[in-house]
Formats: structure tokens, sequence, C-alpha cells
């Protein structure tokens, strides 16, 4: 298969148009894109209202619209904001002239504060007469749904298989802080497009693989939203391909979303990539490698230029990980890697002797760490995240 880059985000789909909206804190997105949906939420026992709201709404399998507010969460909102939600899929539908069962909606911003339904009505107004599927309603789109981002995030591909088919998928998300998402299936929102015609329940297989290869694999800073969720729609205004062609399409797309929102990560200085080698299965890879960058000791190391204390923490949050099996201190090794140099900091257990220049390796506003487990399983899992700095701590004490 043949995967290439093309612009225009969800717009680049056939049977997408979109738009969004910001007004200081507060924005509004509108999608139009009519077919089959599946859907991944966060598993946080306290589930804001528009994203219980929404698993249900999907539950039919076809979605015609989805809505997404920012700057309010709709979470912890009780009753008034179970009717909120349902009140912007009414709001939507009549927008767009669509059946009110067949619109998500989805909210990120602050919790514990009820929605202005009046600003979003009034919103809606403004981005419905704007909305287009050209690239710049992509862009608008992505951007309305922005918290804490200071960019927007969106990818599309076209993806050919050996028959020479060729499809679209194209997803813009959001997600900068509170990432830490375990999904079944600041807050990380994620709105997926493709049309290719594809079965329900293989969209749904093939969500379930690429978010836990992607969105499963991000680390901020540990907390997990009340709103974490990924939206899937397939048009099928195109021709159909093989299901793991375009499950490797679609973990495509959900990878580069995901890096985008470590590379955005709240007050972050350097962007993180981890894998572990040699685990016993790909559970115990995928914790290990999480148990890393979920460790606020060595994202700070990381944040300090430090690469003896980002091995020692490494060691430290390694042997507090979940996985089976005894780690052998004999056999760990751990690497480093920049755009420039490569190092090797561990090796056998030990730790090497390094010189001021090897180091040095740390300065990289971009690092690649390898830690080999050494238990002889070959499981690998790689996950994505960023240092911890002081302008953290600064944006979440205000926000």
């Amino acid at each position: 298969m043949k995967i290439e880059i093309i612009e225009g985000g969800i717009c680049a789909v056939k049977g997408v148009r979109a738009f969004g909206r910001k007004d200081g804190k507060n924005g509004l997105t509108l999608i139009e894109g009519k077919g089959i949906v599946a859907g991944a939420f966060t598993v946080n026992k306290l589930r804001a209202a528009p994203t219980e709201f929404t698993a249900k709404q999907i539950a039919h399998g076809r979605l015609s619209a989805v809505i997404v507010n920012s700057g309010c969460a709709n979470s912890f909102t009780g009753e008034q904001g179970m009717r909120n939600a349902e009140k912007m899929a009414e709001l939507a539908a009549t927008t767009l002239k669509v059946p009110k069962a067949e619109v998500a909606v989805l909210s990120t911003g602050s919790i514990g504060t009820h929605l202005d339904m009046a600003l979003i009505e009034r919103q809606l107004g403004e981005v419905v007469g704007e909305m287009t599927a050209d690239v710049e309603g992509s862009t608008a789109a992505a951007r309305g749904i922005m918290t804490t981002d200071t960019f927007p995030k969106e990818v599309a591909i076209r993806i050919e298989a050996e028959s020479g088919e060729s499809v679209v998928i194209g997803g813009i998300a959001k997600g900068s802080g509170m990432i830490a998402p375990h999904m079944n299936t600041a807050t990380m929102l994620a709105v997926v497009y493709t049309d290719a015609d594809i079965a329900t329940d293989t969209l749904r297989r093939c969500l379930q693989d690429a978010v836990n290869d992607s969105f499963n694999m991000v680390l901020v800073d540990g907390d997990m939203s009340t709103n974490d969720s990924v939206l899937v729609v397939a048009t099928g205004q195109r021709g159909a391909v093989d299901e793991a062609v375009f499950k490797a399409g679609l973990t495509f797309v959900c990878q580069a979303l995901a890096k985008l929102m470590a590379r955005d990560g709240e007050g972050a200085t350097k962007f993180v990539e981890v894998t572990v080698r040699d685990a016993r299965s790909d559970g115990d890879a995928r914790e290990a490698a999480r148990a890393i960058l979920r460790s606020p000791l060595v994202k700070s190391a990381i944040f300090g230029e430090r690469l003896d204390l980002v091995c020692g923490r490494t060691i430290a949050a390694l042997g507090g990980a979940r996985i089976t099996g005894e780690l052998d201190q004999s056999k760990l090794a751990i690497r480093v890697k920049s755009d420039t140099a490569a190092v090797l900091a561990v090796q056998n257990g030990l730790f090497l002797k390094l010189s001021e220049s090897e180091r040095a390796i740390m300065t990289a506003k971009e690092l690649i760490l390898t830690v080999d487990l050494g238990m002889g399983g070959g499981a690998e899992a790689t996950a994505w995240g960023c240092d911890l700095s002081y302008d953290y701590v600064k944006i979440n004490a205000a926000y």
C-alpha cells in the first residue's frame, strides 16, 4: 500500500464540510458528513454529559454531524448538563436539517461550569454560513476546538491499495494538557473522517486498534480527562479497501495527530518519544513506555537536560510499572537519540561514563529514548510525550 500526505484535513474527505470560530476562550465547530460511525471514549468514572450523550447517540451506527464547543467541558453539571448536550444536538440538527439522533456532541474546557447556550446558539448561526469543503474549513474547525493548544492540529492522507482503489482519511484533534487517555474503543478530542466504503464492524475494529497504538500512548501530564473522545465517520463515497490497508492508514492518521498533541504539550520545550523493546507482551511494553512518560521526575529531568537523572528516574519508573515477570537489572539498556547524535547511556544494567559532548544530547528539542528490557519476549511499544516545565504549572494554575 502507498500512503500520501495531502492537504485539507477532514475537508479532504469526499462528503465533508466544516467550519469553526473562537471568541476568546470559547469556540464552536460544526462538521457535516454523513455515514457510519465508530467511537472511543474515556474510561474516567465521572464522564462528562456530552461524552455520555454521544456514546448513546452513535450506538445505532450512523452520524450526520458533529458539534463541538471549547471553553466549557459541560462536565460535572448534572441533569442540566445532559439537557444542554441534547440541546446542542437539537440546534445542530435543526440548522443542518439532519436527524437529531445522528448528531454527536463534544465539549472541552473547564469542569463544573454550565454551558452558555445563548453564546453557542449565536456562534452556531455564524459558523453555519461559513461551512465549506475547502481546506480552510478544516483548519477553522481545528482552531475552533482549541483550548490551551498553541496551534490547530489536522492531517490528511490518501491511501492506495494494490487493487488500485484510493481513499482519503483526514482528521482534526485538540489536546495539550490533561492528557493520559485510556479509551475502550487538555482533554483530547479527535474527529476523523474517511470516504472509504467500509462495514461498521470493520470500522470499529480498526478504530480500537488505531486508538491503542496512538492516542492511548500519549502522555502530557498523566491526568485522564472526563471528556476524551475519538470519532471516526466513513462517508463511503469512494471505493472499498482491504481492512488491513485501511487500519494502517487510520493508525497513521491517529498517530500523526497524537504526536502533534505531544509536541504541543502545555509548557513543553521538548518532544519525547519512548520505545520499550523486548518486553514479554505488547501490553507490558505499552505499560512500561507509558510509565516512563507518566513520571513527573523523568519529565522534569528531561526539562533540566540531565541525562544521568533521566536514566535513573527511568529505571525507577520501570521498577514501579505494572508488568509481568521480574526485571533483570543486568539486561537493561537505555539509549538516547536526537536528530544529530545517539548515545548509549546504560548497558547491561550499568551506567556508562559519558563525555560532556555526549551528555549534551539532552539539549536537543526532539529526543528518542529507547529502553531494552531484555526479557526475551520481543514485544515492543512506543509512546509520545513532552518534558515538564515551569510553564506547565503557570498555565494550569490560571486556566
